[in-house]
């Protein structure tokens, strides 16, 4: 079985980790004073925002086209017909609905596409899930279920120091309650489960705060000292990062996965300050095989 997903679901594998586990990225791709740049090929995370900030232009991102996917679903096809196409989430992207078009575009593939109604690391981990599940030898009724319960169980929340990037990206109005006028505010947002959509947890005057009401989120849904799965990504906001890290470390027994960049077609809706934070109960992963 291959496993597809795309650049918004962040794997944090390397080509080499990527290819050992049957999984191919689809690229999504950002515009920036008209030009078009697909990422992880033509422009990598590195080059992206100093070239935001050198310009006075807001940036737009799409999906990959039904064309993009079809074209791989072919040419996996062609070894191997059984594939898992795995998706951020349809409620802030339009990725999963090209991949599901693909799906038809190519009947010689056995494709089922996930909707993950999450993004970033939390679709990565299911991504991930998928590919060892499947290189151990579990059939697809058996891994959907696993999918499922890692979906149910993982929550993404995050919060940022800027507002425009929102607003211009028409996230915003999934949020209730926030009035974009008031750009000092620093909100909490997370992704709720039915939709996939943003959702407003809350909000603070200062970025420390909000950092700081991300860990006072997770400790209603968990207990201090719960075992839990940790991973904190940023747009391109390190020291934030490891301050909350540094909070949640102080609060959890956390197995950490790596800090890093998240995909900066997600960051090119929120601005180079956002910082994030996916985490599920630890035992959730326990069945998932380690190859």
């Amino acid at each position: 079985m291959q496993i597809v997903t795309d650049s918004g679901a962040d794997v944090g594998l390397s080509p080499e980790e990527l290819a050992e586990l049957n999984i191919h990225v689809v690229p999504l791709v950002v515009t920036l004073d008209g030009v078009q740049y697909r990422e992880g090929i033509d422009i990598e995370h590195a080059d992206f925002y100093p070239l935001l900030e050198a310009t006075d232009s807001l940036p737009t991102t799409s999906q990959p086209s039904a064309g993009d996917f079809a074209e791989l679903y072919r040419e996996l096809a062609a070894t191997d017909p059984d594939i898992l196409s795995i998706h951020i989430s349809s409620g802030l992207s339009g990725t999963y609905n090209s991949a599901v078009a693909a799906a038809d575009m190519v009947p010689e593939a056995n494709v089922t596409v996930v909707d993950t109604k999450t993004l970033s690391a939390a679709a990565g981990w299911e991504a991930k899930a998928a590919a060892r599940a499947a290189k151990a030898g579990w059939e697809l009724d058996r891994i959907l279920p696993l999918l499922e319960k890692i979906r149910a169980a993982s929550n993404s929340i995050y919060t940022l120091a800027e507002l425009k990037y929102l607003i211009h990206g028409g996230r915003i109005s999934h949020m209730k309650g926030l009035v974009a006028s008031l750009l000092s505010i620093k909100p909490m947002i997370g992704v709720e489960h039915e939709n996939g959509t943003y959702q407003q947890l809350g909000q603070a005057r200062k970025f420390e705060r909000a950092l700081q009401g991300l860990v006072d989120i997770m400790a209603k849904e968990h207990a201090p000292g719960s075992s839990l799965r940790v991973q904190v990504l940023h747009s391109n906001n390190p020291e934030g990062a490891q301050q909350l890290q540094n909070l949640i470390d102080a609060r959890f027994d956390c197995t950490w996965l790596p800090t890093g960049p998240m995909s900066l077609v997600l960051g090119a809706h929120t601005g180079g300050s956002m910082v994030g934070v996916a985490y599920a109960p630890e035992s959730v992963f326990a069945d998932i095989p380690q190859v």
